[in-house]
């Protein structure tokens, strides 16, 4: 990084809500240039060092690509003048900096800080005026020594934006008073970060502050990365202590110290000590409640079983079907029960059994059709001809701060509610699904409970079937139109832990074999970019899917997303680009969400409204590089603008993890295989990313790698209570 010094000439730009800015500069000995970050109160006439690299912009020449940098006050009168006429003093303008100057020269930005008073002395400035002046010109100046505060500890400037904001002048006094608030209150810090603060300011590594705001790092990151609703005290303490560098019997008093102040709840759980973050007990004791309530909201014998079977025959009649013994089975309970649940892996008559079951059930109100994600929506709607909306849609999320319209006190006005994608509800999703539902609404899950949990916590579709206090219907025949597809029968040859068939001809599953990673990526490159478009006449970037196992290495998520975007998105002219960090987005690129963003706001064919979420998929259509801007434009329609600030939300997308596809359809899908961690390689990662694919899938790697993962049926354990929950609430 190099250090450029000057005046700055001019502010051509700045976006008021993350601070990005862009100015003109004069560098000392040489000319104007242009200087492009995040510099919230950078104003003319100030001369700057910058920290940052010279880069040449197609469009606007040379400019600096600023990380951090410092300013010193303006010394002559017209840096003085141009510094008061910039906007950032209110009840300052161009003609009041002038007189201001032309009364105090360039002492005046010292009258202002030590004799504010003297403003009274300018024409046309009286004593309420002055007032205001300085009042502005000191909340400025506090705003500047904050944001220097933060960025002498490695802060980012956009970060340390969102710092100011919340606490405004307290900022360096909260900080100073206990810096590990941040990780609480601050979306963007971690405990990490807050660490090095601390250590900086002079925390002692036994502060009482650290180690409580350790613990609580450590469940909530065992929360958030690993899908946990709680964990045993003991490994809790275990994994703090190795966070804090700390021993265990001081990990363990301040975890008891936690939890007699309600910051953390801990509940018995068959003889061992389960801590909860308390907002998680109260989601897992609710969806346990309003589970059973909406089981026996339904009173027996409200549908008359024979006019039930007639029915279901003339759903087949119509159709042109026949329902086998579990179709029929799961579409009966499903109209009788309160809560019904069906599982069945690719092929088994899901979609038939839904198409019947809405038939049923629009005779008693309303059917609505739901999923969790937008992509697994629209396949629910193409394969049911049918409006199907995300979860968030039907509760008609409002933002983060409004939460969701439908719920306990206005509640969703519908005879049935049919949730597709069961596996990809996590615990507080589903809550809030409960909460908007009606006594007597009938509720029917449908999923494959085989593929990978939910990317957020608890493992609600496998702990509702272990419960065993709702009607699960398994459907495990494979149909005749499905069994001509190798990607099906091999799924469920994997699920059964038999090695898929690669030999059969004609076949949509196939294996390239490649015992290197250098040899693999190579042709996985050239799998997607022209080998696989031409052989399915599909586009590369939205019919093929690349997915890997683990995030580093060779074959990794990263690796690969660089080597595909060279190929498919290369650098060119008239190809904007804009840099976060180390990373670069480029007009064309395929991006992914990666959290979810309730306010972000979206437009679609006229329509608007906020939220987009953790794994929607799109593709950047407009890059303004002056306004510091992208568009992405989803694949359900939705188009959304991200500012400098919002940009570490995005992802490349042409290479993904195996969790991140689920609840997706890709025309093909090719997935690297060369071997791996166990607890990574395992069988149902397999099964789910071969269950992705609709036409082709395609194994780069090596067949004993494939093998291995058939063999490897070890499932990471979640811990989770709600299907005990279930069980004592119905007296099982």
């Amino acid at each position: 990084m190099a250090k450029f010094e000057g005046t700055v000439e001019e502010i051509v730009f700045r976006n008021e809500n993350n601070g990005w800015t862009v100015a003109s500069v004069r560098i000392d000995g040489s000319g104007r240039v242009g200087a492009v970050g995040v510099m919230p109160f950078l104003a003319a006439g100030e001369h700057a060092i910058f920290d940052g690299e010279l880069v040449e912009h197609r469009e606007y020449g040379e400019q600096i690509r600023v990380k951090n940098y410092e300013t010193t006050r303006p010394e002559t009168r017209s840096s003085v003048e141009k510094y008061l006429a910039s906007g950032l003093i209110h009840g300052v303008g161009p003609a009041t900096a002038k007189l201001i100057v032309k009364r105090f020269g360039a002492q005046a930005l010292d009258v202002l800080e030590s004799a504010p008073e003297r403003l009274t002395e300018v024409e046309g400035i009286g004593p309420k005026r002055a007032k205001m002046i300085a009042a502005s010109f000191a909340e400025q100046n506090a705003a500047r020594a904050t944001l220097l505060f933060l960025q002498g500890y490695g802060i980012a400037p956009s970060l340390s934006m969102k710092i100011c904001r919340a606490y405004g002048e307290m900022t360096e006094r909260a900080l100073r008073e206990n810096p590990y608030r941040l990780v609480d209150e601050i979306d963007g810090v971690g405990f990490r970060t807050a660490d090095a603060i601390a250590q900086s300011l002079g925390f002692a590594r036994e502060s009482a502050f650290r180690l409580r705001s350790g613990i609580r790092y450590a469940l909530s990151e065992a929360v958030s990365a690993l899908g946990h609703t709680y964990l045993p005290a003991r490994e809790l303490v275990q994994r703090a202590a190795r966070v804090l560098g700390a021993d265990e019997e001081t990990v363990a008093r301040e975890l008891r110290g936690l939890i007699l102040d309600g910051a953390l709840a801990a509940e018995d759980l068959d003889g061992e000590c389960a801590v909860y973050l308390p907002q998680m007990l109260s989601a897992e004791r609710d969806v346990a409640r309003l589970l059973l309530r909406q089981r026996d909201s339904v009173a027996p014998g409200a549908l008359d079983e024979a006019e039930l079977e007639r029915r279901i025959g003339d759903y087949e009649r119509d159709a042109g079907v026949t329902l086998c013994g579990a179709q029929r089975e799961a579409v009966r309970a499903a109209a009788l029960e309160g809560v019904a649940v069906i599982t069945g892996g690719p092929g088994t008559g899901k979609t038939t059994s839904i198409n019947c079951l809405i038939r049923l059930l629009e005779r008693l109100g309303s059917v609505e059709l739901c999923a969790p994600t937008g992509r697994a929506a629209r396949r629910m709607s193409d394969a049911t001809g049918r409006p199907a909306r995300t979860i968030h849609r039907l509760l008609e999320y409002g933002g983060e701060g409004q939460g969701f319209a439908r719920d306990a006190d206005n509640p969703l006005d519908a005879g049935a509610v049919i949730v597709d994608e069961m596996s990809m509800v996590d615990l507080t999703l589903m809550r809030s699904l409960l909460r908007a539902l009606r006594p007597g609404t009938r509720l029917v899950l449908v999923g494959d409970a085989d593929q990978l949990p939910s990317v957020g916590a608890g493992n609600v579709l496998r702990d509702l079937i272990d419960a065993g206090v709702v009607r699960v219907t398994r459907l495990t025949e494979i149909f005749r139109q499905a069994e001509k597809s190798m990607i099906v029968v091999n799924a469920h040859r994997i699920n059964r832990g038999e090695y898929p068939e690669f030999r059969v001809r004609g076949s949509d599953f196939f294996i390239e074999r490649r015992d290197g990673a250098q040899e693999a990526a190579r042709s996985v490159v050239e799998l997607v970019r022209r080998r696989l478009p031409n052989y399915l006449d599909v586009d590369s970037l939205r019919g093929i899917q690349v997915m890997a196992p683990m995030k580093r290495g060779e074959l990794g998520v990263f690796a690969l997303n660089d080597a595909l975007r060279v190929a498919l998105n290369p650098p060119a002219p008239g190809r904007a680009e804009l840099k976060r960090g180390e990373c670069v987005f480029r007009l064309g690129d395929k991006v992914m969400q990666v959290r979810n963003d309730y306010d972000l706001e979206w437009v679609n064919d006229g329509r608007s409204g906020t939220g987009v979420f953790n794994g929607d998929i799109g593709y950047i259509t407009r890059v303004d590089r002056a306004e510091a801007e992208l568009t992405v434009a989803f694949d359900d329609g939705r188009e959304a603008v991200y500012d400098a600030g919002m940009l570490d939300e995005l992802e490349p997308a042409y290479c993904m993890s195996v969790h991140k596809s689920q609840g997706s359809e890709f025309e093909a899908v090719v997935l690297p295989l060369l071997g791996g961690p166990p607890m990574l390689m395992t069988r149902n990662l397999l099964y789910t990313a071969v269950t992705r694919a609709r036409r082709l899938v395609v194994i780069v790697g090596r067949e004993a790698s494939v093998r291995a993962m058939v063999d490897n049926n070890r499932i990471l354990r979640r811990y989770s209570a709600l299907a005990r929950r279930l069980r004592e609430g119905a007296g099982a």
